[in-house]
C-alpha cells in the first residue's frame, strides 16, 4: 500500500501532462519554455534548498557515492556495448547511448521525497550532484562529433551541479540564509516537482518506436532491470542500509531522463530512437519501479 501510495500519483501526474499537451491546446513552443523554467530555476531551488538545510555526512555517505559511480561506469559500458551489438548508425548509437545510464530526476526526488522525506531528498541530490557530471560528460563526448558544443562548458554551466555544489557549501558553512529567501525558496521548491512531473508527460514522443529495435529495447532493459540488479549487488557489497541503499538502487532503477532527447537534438544525434526509449522506459517504470521498492521491503 505504502509503494502504490509512492508511486500511483507520480505516474498520476504523469498522465495529465500527457493529456495536458494532447487536449488543452496550448502553443506547442510552450512545453519546451516550461522545461526551460523548471530546469533552471525550479529544480535548482529544490536541490539547493533540500540539501543547505541537510546535515550532510560525508563520511556516511561515501560508500553511496562509491556504489554510484561504479553503477553508472557499468552502466556507461553496457551503453557502449550497443554499438557492437546492433550496429546501429553513429547518429543514433551517439543518442541512444545515454539511456544505459542517464535517469529521470523529476521521478526521483519524487520518489525519494515519498519514501524518506527530507533525508530522503537530501540524498538523492548529493547522489546526482556527483552523478550528473558524469552523466553529461559521457553523454556529450559520445555526441560531440555531431555539434560544436564543448563539453566542458556543458559541465560548468549546468544548474543541477551547481545548485547541488551551492547547497553542499552552504550546509558546510553552518550560514542561514535570510528568513525571507529561504521561504522563497521553499515555495518554488514545492512547484518543482509537480511540475516536473506534468513536463515529462507533456515531452512524451512516439517517434521511433518502430526503428532500430533492437538498440531501443536494449537501451530500456539495461535501465530499467540490468542497472537495478547491478546496483543491488554493490550496494550489498558495499554494505549500505537504510535510506542510502534504497535511494542508491533507486538511482539505478530509474526511466531515462527526457534530458536525453533535448541533448541528442541539440547536438545533432537522431532524435526518434532515443525519444521512444524516454517514453517506453517511463511508462514501464510504472511497472518496475513498485517491484525494486518491494523487494527493498517498502
Amino acid at each position: 500500500m505504502f509503494v502504490a501510495q509512492t508511486i500511483v500519483p507520480i505516474f498520476l501526474l504523469i498522465l495529465l501532462g500527457v493529456a495536458m499537451h494532447r487536449w488543452f491546446g496550448m502553443r506547442e513552443d510552450f512545453w519546451p519554455q516550461l522545461d526551460r523554467v523548471i530546469y533552471y530555476v525550479f529544480f535548482p531551488a529544490l536541490l539547493f534548498n533540500s540539501l543547505s538545510h541537510f546535515k550532510i555526512d560525508l563520511g556516511a555517505a561515501t560508500p553511496m557515492l562509491i556504489v554510484a559511480m561504479l553503477y553508472m561506469l557499468a552502466g556507461i559500458a553496457l551503453g557502449y556495448a550497443a554499438k557492437f551489438l546492433f550496429h546501429a548508425p553513429s547518429k543514433v548509437f551517439s543518442a541512444t547511448f545515454q539511456s544505459a545510464f542517464r535517469f529521470n530526476s523529476y521521478v526521483g526526488l519524487a520518489i525519494a521525497g515519498g519514501l524518506h522525506g527530507q533525508e530522503g531528498l537530501a540524498a538523492i541530490g548529493l547522489l546526482m550532484g556527483f552523478m550528473v557530471p558524469v552523466a553529461n560528460v559521457a553523454a556529450v563526448l559520445a555526441l560531440a562529433r555531431h555539434s560544436e558544443s564543448h563539453w566542458l562548458k556543458e559541465i560548468l554551466s549546468n544548474p543541477l551541479i551547481l545548485s547541488t555544489a551551492s547547497g553542499i557549501a552552504l550546509s558546510f558553512s553552518g550560514l542561514a540564509l535570510p528568513v525571507l529567501l529561504n521561504t522563497t525558496l521553499g515555495l518554488l521548491s514545492q512547484a518543482s516537482l509537480p511540475m516536473g512531473l506534468i513536463a515529462v508527460g507533456a515531452g512524451l514522443r512516439l517517434q521511433g518506436l518502430h526503428s532500430h529495435p533492437g538498440t531501443l529495447w536494449y537501451g530500456v532493459a539495461v535501465k530499467l532491470l540490468v542497472l537495478p540488479a547491478i546496483a543491488w549487488g554493490l550496494a550489498r557489497a558495499f554494505g549500505l542500509s537504510g535510506v542510502y541503499f534504497n535511494i542508491a538502487v533507486l538511482m539505478a532503477a530509474l526511466p531515462v531522463s527526457t534530458v536525453s532527447y533535448v541533448l541528442a537534438r541539440r547536438m545533432g544525434g537522431d532524435g526518434n530512437t532515443i525519444a521512444a526509449q524516454v517514453m517506453l522506459s517511463t511508462l514501464l517504470a510504472a511497472l518496475t519501479l513498485p517491484l525494486w521498492l518491494l523487494l527493498m521491503g517498502l
